[in-house]
C-alpha cells in the first residue's frame, strides 16, 4: 500500500506561497515591489510623516437591491482639497483685483490665465457667444490643474489618476457640450443633425453612428487625462524601483536624477493636460454653435 502524502502545515504552505510570489535569497532581503504602486491606488487612509490616518467610513445607502458606499476615499479627499484651494485662490485674487486697479503678485498671475482662457480658448472656438461660458472653462482648467499638481507633493495623491474622476469630469463636459448645442441650434435642429443630412433610408445606419460620435468625444477626454496622469507616476515609480533591484546605495543617485527630471516634466504635463481638456471641451462646444463651428473651420 502506498504511503500517504504528508500534509504541509499551514505556516509552511504560507511560506512557500510567499516565496513563490516574492522570490529572494532566503535571508529576508526580498522586496515587495507592489508597495511602490500604493501611491497610485485609492484607499481609505491618508499618509502623513508620523503615520497613517484612516478616513471614517459612512454606512452604505440601500436603494432597493442596490447598495451604494458613499464613504470618502483618499482621491475623494484630495478632490475636496482641490475644490477648497480653487475657491480660496479665486476669492483671494478677486479681492485683490478689486482693491487695486493694476493687479500684482498672485492676482496678476491669475489674470494671465483668465485672459488666456477667455481670448485663446473660449472666444477663439465659440466666437462672441462663448464669453458666457468662460466661467465654466476657467473652473474646469483650474480644478483639473490643482488636482494634477496635488500628486506631486509628498504624501499627496492625484485624483485625476483615478478613471472615475476623469469619467465624472468628462460627463460634465458631455452635458455642457449637448446643452450648448441645443441652446444654439434649437432642439429640432439638434435632433435633425443626427441624421447626417442623408436620405431617409440611410437613417438606420447614420443615426447610431452619430449617437456613438456624441459619446466618443467625452470618452477621449476621460481616457486621455487618466492615461497621461497615470503614465507619469508609473515612470517615476519604475525608475525608483531600480534602486531596490540594484540594492546598492552607489547606484541610487542615477535613478534619483532621472526622477527629478521626470518630476519637472510632470509639472509641465499637469499644466498641459489641464489646458488640453479645457481646449477640447471648448472646441466641442463650439462645433455645436453655428458661429463657433464656422470659426473653427
Amino acid at each position: 500500500m502506498a504511503e500517504p502524502i504528508p500534509s504541509i502545515p499551514p505556516s509552511s504552505a504560507d511560506s512557500l506561497q510567499a516565496a513563490a510570489i516574492h522570490p529572494g535569497n532566503g535571508h529576508g532581503d526580498e522586496f515587495d515591489f507592489t508597495h511602490l504602486l500604493e501611491h497610485m491606488h485609492d484607499s481609505r487612509e491618508l499618509e502623513f510623516p508620523w503615520g497613517r490616518w484612516e478616513i471614517p467610513a459612512f454606512p452604505p445607502v440601500q436603494i432597493g437591491e442596490l447598495t451604494l458606499d458613499l464613504s470618502v476615499t483618499k482621491h475623494v479627499f484630495f478632490l475636496f482639497v482641490a475644490a477648497v484651494l480653487l475657491m480660496v485662490g479665486a476669492m483671494t485674487a478677486a479681492r485683490k483685483m478689486k482693491k487695486a486697479h493694476v493687479p500684482r503678485g498672485f492676482a496678476n498671475l491669475m489674470e494671465v490665465f483668465v485672459v488666456f482662457i477667455r481670448d485663446e480658448v473660449a472666444l477663439a472656438n465659440m466666437g462672441p457667444a462663448g464669453i458666457r461660458y468662460v466661467p465654466f472653462l476657467l473652473t474646469t482648467f483650474f480644478f483639473i490643474l490643482i488636482m494634477n499638481l496635488l500628486g506631486l507633493f509628498p504624501y499627496g495623491a492625484t485624483p485625476t489618476g483615478n478613471i472615475s474622476v476623469t469619467a465624472a469630469l468628462a460627463s460634465v463636459a458631455f452635458v455642457m457640450i449637448q446643452a450648448v448645442a441645443i441652446r444654439a441650434q434649437g432642439l429640432a435642429h439638434y435632433l435633425a443633425h443626427l441624421t447626417g443630412g442623408v436620405a431617409w433610408w440611410l437613417w438606420p445606419i447614420m443615426i447610431p453612428i452619430e449617437i456613438l460620435g456624441l459619446f466618443t468625444k467625452p470618452f477621449a477626454l476621460c481616457m486621455r487625462l487618466f492615461a497621461n496622469m497615470t503614465g507619469g507616476h508609473i515612470v517615476i515609480l519604475s525608475l525608483l524601483g531600480f534602486i531596490f533591484i540594484a540594492q546598492s546605495v552607489f547606484f541610487a543617485p542615477v535613478p534619483v536624477l532621472f526622477v527629478l527630471g521626470i518630476n519637472m516634466l510632470e509639472i509641465f504635463v499637469a499644466f498641459l493636460q489641464a489646458y488640453i481638456f479645457t481646449m477640447l471641451t471648448a472646441v466641442f462646444m463650439g462645433l455645436g454653435m453655428p458661429q463657433g463651428g464656422q470659426e473653427v473651420h
